[in-house]
Order: structure tokens, then C-alpha cells, then sequence
């Protein structure tokens, strides 16, 4: 068998691993300095959950888990000869792969609200599964970290998400990132304006994809579903407004002054910029008000985010997130309203590679290695290695009695600092040799130096 993994997964070398950690550790410091709470969800979860109806063509994207045994009895083998495929799936399947993070919350919230105080402040950092067509960028198997509030109206929570944001963007010394905000209070009453608000979800997945197409895709995709010429000029002009945010949400209040739920979410707007501004700005984030952001997920029905790097666009977001106030309602929940933020772990990864932004000491590599001279010197051997360990000293004795040569070749490798060498003759005079790998210089010591002198060289080399 020839050794492959499936498209859209990934294996991960030592170094990439450490990569990973270290953005993950910055990513968890801040939400946990923010005061979110850790929890975790079962990779998997019944399909009946995770076939959210919140989720265009979440069904399609979803890694279906095949019953077995008995189970499969239930087999609805008159859809497969009709060839609805989708019935046929559901019918031998019971569970699913996790689609995302925020549909399992909301579940875990109904299932403990008897145990959670109020608002809940959670944030999750677990793998999620999307059968989507791979591409750069976009995987099936991939990390997700989010930060979500539920439980609260407040607008500051709002606020606190954009900081979150601004904190964790400063933190792994991203530049040009771009903070987009909008509100689907002001898109929906921009499609009730404009007269199509029964093709909301129409509009908004078409306006979702500006990014990708431009406006003159968008045109296009607006004209194939029928949307009027004039219409569609008014909403080009919506669109390309420049000018700065509060010139923006102006300019919109005037042309919805009849629509209650517009004007709503440019309070709304007007609430969380003024007051972003007002308590300092940000220090590593451009904010920037901008209609034509949809967010494809329909479970949202407030403020939306998404994070951006212009100077980087084939990349995609690399965060996004938004007001919620009826994804509990599924599971007898009502009027639980809550707000979230994602950071795309994967692509904010691609970025720090592309542009050269890890530390150079981002590494779990091993520090010192101990050289095997034989079985007269490896018991003391493993004996120094035993107290290095015990201060903390990323340390290994090579396993077989080889050739100087081929063990030093072996640390070089592994890109290992320090090689100590205790043979016969070192033995017998109470001292050890330290082969600094870097330079290729080495000096004797006594063996009873070896741990102060070791600790000193590498507090010196870091």
C-alpha cells in the first residue's frame, strides 16, 4: 500500500507542531486574560444537532458517521433508487463529525444551564471536520478557537470581542489587519428598502461572496437571480461608499429613516465604534464599517466581524464572528442571546509563515545530548541525565554504543546545542567534555560542574 492521507487533512512535522503551539498558546493566554472559560465538546455529536438549518449547505459539508450493525436495518433504500442521496445518508447515519464549535455550544448551554453562571464566557479550541472542496486555504480537517458570551444584550460584549481581537492580533505581531463590522439589522433593512426581503438569505449569500468575485460578480449573480437593474445600481452605490464609518452610517440613516430595524443597527454600530475610539483605539487593528459584509452563517442577527488582511487577500478572513440571539431556541432555549469570534487558526498559521513572523526560539527541540561510550559509562550517563531532566534541561543519551561521528551527525540533525562526552578516559579523570554543536568548540570540565555548567551555557545561549 502506497502511504497517502485523504485530501484537505494534514500530517505535521516536530517543528510545524511547535509552530502550532506557540500561536495556540497566545490565542488560548488572551481568551483566558479576558476571562473566558475552557470547555470541550465530543468530536462527534447526533446528526440531528449537527444538521443545523442556520447553516447554508451545512448538510452537504457535513462527515456523516455510518451506523453499523443492527442500525443499518433502517436503511430508506426507496430514496436511494429514487437517488435522494442526502435521505439515504441520513437514514444509515446517527452521528456526525463536528461541523463547527458554535452549533455544539449552544447545545452544551441548554444541556448545563443549570450549572453555568451567567453570561457564560467560554472559549474552545478543538478540531472541526467540513467536507468542503480543498483548496489553499481551506481544509477538511482544521482548528478552530473561538470566545463567545451568551447571556447577555449588552453591546459591550460587542466591544470586549473587538479588544479580544485587537489584543491576540498585537500579540503575534500581524500587521494591516483590517477589523470589518456591519450589522444584518442594517442589511435586512436594506433588503426590506430595496423590496426583496423575503430573498434575504438570497441577497446576503450573493453579497457574502464580494470578496471573492468583486462587484461586478455580485452584479452579475444579482441579475441570474432576477434582482432588478435599478435595484441592484442602489445597492452598488451602498456598497462602494467611501468615507470614514460615521460619515458611512450617516449616509445610511438618512436612506432608512422609515425602517425601524435599520435604524436599530446603526445605533447599534454607532454604540460600539464611538466607544472603541472613545477608550483608546486599537493598536494593531484598522476598524472599518462596511456594508457589503454579509457572513454566510444565517444564525446571526446583529453585529458581524470578520478579520482581513488587505495586503494578503487570496488568503481569505482569518476570523469572523457575530451577534446570535436564537441558536438555543433549537434545543427549548429561548431568548438567550449571544455573541461570538473566531479565529481562523489555520490561515492566521499560513500568514505568520508567509511573511516571517515566528520568533526564531519557537522550538521543543532537545537541548543536550549525552553520547554513548559504552556500557562501563552509561550508568553514570543516565544518572546526569536524570538530574538535567530534574532542572528542566531538554535532554536524550543516544541509544546505541555508534560511532562518534554518526552520533554528532545525529545532533546536528536534530539541530541539538550541546553534546556531552564521557568516555573511559573522561571517566577516570573526573571530567566530561561539552561540544558546543553551533561552533564546533568544546572544553573539559569536572563532572561535578556538569549540571552548573550546562545551566550556565544555556541561560548564556538563550
Amino acid at each position: 500500500m502506497k502511504p497517502s492521507i485523504p485530501k484537505g487533512t494534514r500530517d505535521f512535522t516536530p517543528s510545524e507542531v511547535n509552530f502550532r503551539d506557540f500561536v495556540k498558546g497566545k490565542i488560548k493566554s488572551n481568551f483566558e486574560l479576558f476571562g473566558f472559560e475552557p470547555i470541550e465538546t465530543p468530536s462527534f455529536e447526533k446528526l440531528e444537532v449537527i444538521a443545523d438549518k442556520h447553516v447554508n449547505d451545512g448538510e452537504q459539508l457535513i462527515f456523516k458517521i455510518l451506523s453499523n450493525g443492527e442500525k443499518l436495518s433502517k436503511a430508506d433504500l426507496s430514496s436511494l433508487q429514487k437517488q435522494n442521496y442526502s435521505e439515504f445518508a441520513n437514514s444509515i447515519s446517527e452521528k456526525a463529525l463536528r461541523y463547527d464549535l458554535t452549533v455544539p455550544f449552544s447545545r452544551y448551554v441548554v444541556q448545563h444551564q443549570n450549572e453555568i453562571t451567567f453570561p457564560f464566557k467560554r472559549y474552545q479550541i478543538q478540531t472541526v471536520w467540513r467536507a468542503d472542496r480543498p483548496q489553499y486555504g481551506r481544509f477538511q480537517e482544521f482548528l478552530q478557537c473561538d470566545a463567545d458570551i451568551i447571556g447577555s444584550n449588552s453591546l459591550w460584549q460587542e466591544i470586549e470581542l473587538c479588544m479580544l481581537y485587537d489584543l491576540i492580533i498585537n500579540d503575534l505581531a500581524l500587521k494591516g489587519v483590517c477589523l470589518r463590522i456591519n450589522n444584518r439589522k442594517i442589511l435586512y433593512g436594506f433588503a426590506k428598502l430595496l423590496g426583496f426581503e423575503n430573498r434575504f438569505n438570497d441577497f446576503t449569500i450573493i453579497l457574502d461572496k464580494l470578496d471573492k468575485i468583486n462587484i461586478d460578480g455580485v452584479t452579475k449573480e444579482l441579475k441570474k437571480q432576477n434582482f432588478s437593474k435599478d435595484k441592484i445600481q442602489i445597492i452598488k452605490e451602498f456598497i462602494l461608499l467611501e468615507g470614514t464609518n460615521k460619515f458611512k452610517l450617516e449616509k445610511i440613516r438618512k436612506a432608512f429613516k422609515d425602517s425601524k430595524i435599520s435604524l436599530d443597527g446603526i445605533d447599534e454600530q454607532n454604540f460600539i465604534i464611538k466607544n472603541l475610539e472613545e477608550s483608546g483605539g486599537f493598536e494593531s487593528i484598522d476598524l472599518k464599517f462596511d456594508l457589503s459584509l454579509a457572513r454566510g452563517l444565517t444564525y446571526y442577527t446583529g453585529t458581524i466581524f470578520e478579520l482581513t488582511l488587505p495586503n494578503f487577500p487570496e488568503i481569505g478572513s482569518i476570523g469572523g464572528g457575530g451577534r446570535y440571539d436564537n441558536l438555543t431556541e433549537n434545543f427549548g432555549k429561548k431568548n438567550l442571546s449571544g455573541v461570538g469570534i473566531s479565529v481562523g487558526f489555520e490561515r492566521v498559521l499560513m500568514v505568520l509563515q508567509k511573511f516571517k513572523l515566528f520568533p526564531k526560539d519557537v522550538n521543543n527541540s532537545v537541548q543536550v545530548l549525552i553520547a554513548n561510550f559504552g556500557s562501563k559509562t552509561a550508568l553514570i550517563c543516565n544518572s546526569i541525565l536524570k538530574e538535567l531532566r530534574a532542572k528542566g534541561v531538554k535532554s536524550e543519551f543516544y541509544p546505541d554504543d555508534s560511532k562518534l561521528k554518526k552520533q554528532l551527525s545525529y545532533a546536528n540533525s536534530k539541530k541539538i546545542e550541546y553534546v556531552v562526552l564521557l568516555g573511559d578516559v573522561e571517566l577516570q579523570n573526573k571530567e566530561f567534555v561539552l561540544k558546543n554543536m553551533y561552533d564546533g568548540s568544546q572544553a573539559n570540565f569536572k563532572i561535578s560542574q556538569l549540571e552548573s555548567v550546562i545551566l550556565s551555557k544555556l541561560k548564556k545561549f538563550n
